[in-house]
């Protein structure tokens, strides 16, 4: 049974509804807050995290709960806040704590706990109740599951898991104290894209319990053990359970990966580039954007810029999403670098049929993005995937190259006479003014692995032309 319990509600939840809603397990509990105070934590008397609190979220994106939770009852109409609690399994009561916290909410501000009928207001006894909390020295990890000399593990059991506010501050908790991160999840569960990205690579692992028994990596489908405190590959043999189920025929996900790079002046608007990749493909603007998930806020350019800037000089790491009469999503990093400002987006958009992508728009996006935006590179991929833009844990074939564009600045750098010759078939397409012109190199459609290759020959080819 998942340990998340969620409540949303029409009305804020003031100082007066938390504090009533963190008062389920008595007034003995102690309080801490990560860093930034974006997560708000139970403790017991001896000082270990019960629950996790993170700070509500005023949601105006539509669509976002049905996105992430399925299509849960008595939704608010948005704006509707978001309030997300997450329970130790390590004590059998914190589940009811959690379900307690957010059925206080809910009576007094109207609205819905997920999942159905996990809300209540009952008050809780926990362990240690009576004791005083006892002091923590060094940071405090958020609430996880297991937690030992090299890694944290998180049990997470729901229909998606995304990148929520707690997440993101737990992968950078693990990373400070030199842990790897294990999400064990069953096989039903499916990620966003957005934390697909954000787990990013080894020491991070997707865990998947098979329904048989043993684990899985959700990612690569090897055969995991726990051993020595961690989860460890078997070996390389994959698991039969990684390799049984299959993607919904005809879907399709095409990601469109690019970089644009301004000057730094004070009156530059970040999100341009985003924007116009997503009104040439989908015929809109994007519909809301934020740090994490759920995606909160509606989109507006001036509010990414603030955001980014209040950030500086460290990245900003942002997540974009569309409608869902149009399935898109975005992570947004913007940096500093000694070239500039740097914008660094990479666009998912889902198709149920082949036909409806829209291969002979991204010439034409390419462009765009090279006239008035600033870009430098950009990768266009397609994969058989799942259209509603989530991860399974099972096998899905990789992304196939679609086209390939090199901005103006790097085919000075390189010289257009040696970057407009590569050994391929197809020779690319000049974009921009002949004075400065960028290439676009068509790879394939989609549908051949050996764009791969030509991929790879055109890599090689313009390494080869580049200053040493």
């Amino acid at each position: 049974m998942t340990k998340d319990v969620i409540a949303l509600t029409p009305k804020m939840p003031d100082t007066g509804a938390l504090l009533a809603a963190l008062h389920a397990g008595g007034p003995e509990l102690g309080l801490t807050a990560t860093d930034d105070g974006a997560v708000l934590q139970l403790c017991s008397g001896e000082g270990c995290p019960l629950v996790s609190v993170e700070a509500p979220l005023l949601v105006h994106t539509p669509g976002e709960a049905e996105r992430l939770l399925g299509a849960p009852a008595g939704v608010p109409a948005p704006p509707y806040w978001w309030t997300e609690t997450r329970a130790s399994t390590a004590v059998p009561a914190a589940e009811s704590l959690a379900g307690s916290v957010c059925g206080r909410l809910t009576m007094l501000l109207g609205g819905t706990t997920w999942p159905p009928g996990a809300g209540h207001t009952a008050r809780v006894t926990t362990p240690g109740e009576g004791a005083r909390p006892a002091a923590v020295s060094g940071p405090v990890l958020p609430v996880v599951d297991v937690l030992t000399d090299s890694t944290a593990v998180v049990l997470a059991d729901r229909p998606v898991v995304p990148l929520t506010a707690w997440l993101s501050d737990l992968l950078r908790a693990t990373a400070r104290s030199d842990r790897a991160f294990h999400l064990v999840t069953p096989p039903h569960v499916r990620l966003t894209l957005p934390l697909r990205t954000a787990l990013g690579g080894t020491p991070n692992r997707w865990v998947v319990q098979d329904p048989a028994g043993g684990y899985h990596d959700g990612l690569s489908g090897v055969r995991l053990a726990w051993r020595d405190g961690t989860f460890a590959p078997l070996g390389t043999e994959v698991a039969d359970a990684f390799t049984s189920r299959v993607t919904p025929e005809g879907h399709r996900q095409l990601t469109v990966s690019f970089r644009t790079v301004h000057a730094p002046d004070a009156d530059l608007e970040l999100g341009g580039a985003l924007e116009a990749a997503w009104r040439h493909l989908t015929g809109a603007p994007p519909a809301g954007w934020g740090t994490a998930e759920p995606v909160n806020l509606p989109w507006s350019r001036r509010q990414l810029t603030e955001a980014a800037r209040d950030r500086a000089p460290a990245p900003a790491h942002l997540v974009v999403i569309g409608t869902p009469e149009r399935p898109a999503i975005a992570t947004h990093r913007v940096t500093r670098t000694t070239a500039g400002v740097a914008e660094d987006t990479t666009l998912t958009l889902g198709y149920t049929a082949p036909d409806e992508v829209p291969l002979d728009a991204l010439e034409a996006l390419a462009g765009k993005l090279v006239g008035a935006h600033g870009l430098t590179t950009m990768l266009t991929t397609l994969r058989r995937a799942r259209a509603d833009l989530t991860l399974p844990p099972h096998l899905e074939p990789p992304p196939l190259p679609i086209a390939f564009t090199l901005g103006a600045r790097d085919v000075r750098t390189i010289g257009l006479t040696h970057a407009r010759r590569p050994p391929l078939a197809v020779r690319p397409r000049q974009l921009g003014p002949a004075t400065a012109p960028a290439l676009h190199y068509p790879l394939g459609d989609g549908t051949d692995a050996a764009a791969w290759t030509a991929l790879q020959v055109l890599s090689d080819h313009l390494k080869a032309g580049s200053p040493a």
